[in-house]
């Protein structure tokens, strides 16, 4: 599988684009603000065609530029559909195929009602939680959430790789023994 992220916008909100190789399909998630030199270099370094639009939630700096990529309406999580000023379909939980890849979506409300995260696993085995504003290396979005994160969390072995919305990637492995909010949930 192929992962391209890069951060945008004056929050360098990152954006990723998943393939199931160079040269095809692809999905992106969280195409937000001052994303299109950045997004269009991505496309055209990997030959790949956005195929589906995909966010985590409906902030400006996740979901700002996704009205003007050609590929289709965002799927969002209905509950964040008021966030969006542009044409959305719901992204609603369970197994969904994007891109010819398999995204389970799981909804993790708590930094904005329609929160989610997204998990793909590729066909080499590796899995990868693209958590938005939910989880960080080494924080989190509301730390008044940490119950719900915890169970979320549950679900994934330390090897997953988390993709957040800002910063760097982590480990759920590394965020479970060092993330400060999660300390003594069992996350």
């Amino acid at each position: 599988m192929l992962v391209v992220g890069f951060g945008s916008g004056p929050l360098q909100a990152n954006c990723y684009l998943l393939a199931a190789a160079a040269g095809g399909p692809c999905l992106v998630v969280d195409p937000g603000q001052e994303v299109a030199a950045p997004l269009a270099a991505a496309l055209a370094e990997h030959r790949l065609v956005p195929a589906a639009l995909v966010a985590t939630h409906g902030h400006p700096d996740h979901v700002a530029s996704a009205a003007s990529l050609s590929a289709g309406p965002l799927h969002l999580h209905p509950a964040d559909a008021a966030l969006y000023e542009g044409e959305s379909v719901p992204l609603e939980e369970g197994t969904q195929s994007f891109a010819g890849l398999d995204v389970d979506v799981r909804h993790a409300p708590g930094h904005t009602p329609g929160s989610v995260v997204l998990s793909i696993t590729s066909a080499e085995g590796g899995r990868i939680a693209l958590t938005g504003d939910t989880l960080f290396a080494g924080s989190v979005g509301r730390g008044d959430v940490t119950a719900s994160l915890r169970d979320l969390l549950a679900g994934f072995p330390d090897e997953t790789v988390v993709l957040p919305g800002h910063g760097p990637a982590t480990m759920i492995g590394r965020e479970r023994a060092g993330n400060p909010f999660l300390a003594g949930t069992g996350a």
